[in-house]
């Protein structure tokens, strides 16, 4: 007896992930694709299209290809390195899916590390990579939002072997910080710390018009794909971006205990 038809799913979002690089490339890129791909498949809420090309960042008409920005509800930039492959007709496009249109945008690792040309990505995703001083460590990282949908899982305080970003042309009034290093715990010798407040943000959230946006440095290696935390970190991230949940996006102080411990 023939397999009865596959009933369409309904109020399935869809979401596009890129990964092009144009500078370092991480091992970890395919690790997060695939995960991102299956995590849709497992909890029924999305449909994940994996491109490491730009072509369907455009609201043009594709005679080749039917999908373009109009049929995404979703962005998630991979590890995108240097300047992408967008003409300024693409830029604008991408700019009002999510500015205009009110859609979602997430931000893996590198995708802090590209696009250093384009004013208007480093305002969205709220800034841009500026080194990494301590490469890959054991982190000492601070929950500074527990209510938040993609950070509630995680305790106040905890540890995650991995390479945290320092961020420049940012500043934590402009986005809502989920994540951040225990200043108290760092090693400033190095003379690739720049930041002089020691504010090194691990996530963060922030609304860009209309259009939700989340970040987070997490996910540099490979084994970091296979770390359930971080899989919920960034699925939940995928859900918030959406609109199924609610999560606050107001800046705040840090807390005067994670400084002074």
């Amino acid at each position: 007896m023939p397999a009865p038809p596959r009933e369409k799913k309904e109020h399935v979002k869809h979401i596009l992930v890129i990964s092009q690089t144009k500078g370092f490339e991480h091992d970890s890129v395919t690790d997060a694709m695939v995960a991102i791909y299956n995590m849709g498949r497992e909890n029924g809420l999305w449909e994940a299209t994996l491109r490491t090309d730009t072509e369907l960042i455009t609201k043009k008409d594709l005679s080749r290809n039917a999908k373009n920005l109009d049929y995404f509800d979703a962005l998630v930039f991979v590890s995108t390195t240097g300047e992408l492959d967008l003409d300024d007709s693409q830029k604008k496009d991408m700019i009002s899916f999510i500015r205009d249109d009110g859609k979602g945008f997430v931000g893996i690792h590198a995708a802090l590390d590209t696009n250093y040309k384009w004013p208007e990505y480093g305002e969205m995703i709220g800034g841009w990579f500026d080194e990494h001083p301590w490469s890959t460590f054991n982190a000492p990282i601070i929950n500074e939002d527990s209510n938040f949908p993609a950070t509630r899982h995680l305790p106040h305080e905890f540890v995650k072997y991995d390479e945290i970003y320092q961020p420049k042309a940012w500043s934590r009034d402009k986005v809502h910080v989920l994540l951040s290093l225990n200043p108290a715990k760092l090693n400033y010798e190095n003379p690739r710390v720049h930041r002089t407040d020691h504010d090194f943000a691990v996530a963060w959230d922030k609304m860009y018009g209309k259009g939700r946006v989340f970040y987070s440095t997490l996910g540099h290696t490979q084994e970091s794909w296979r770390d359930p935390d971080i899989r919920t970190m960034y699925c939940e991230a995928i859900k918030w971006v959406l609109g199924m949940t609610e999560g606050s996006t107001v800046s705040h102080a840090r807390e005067q205990q994670a400084v002074s411990h």
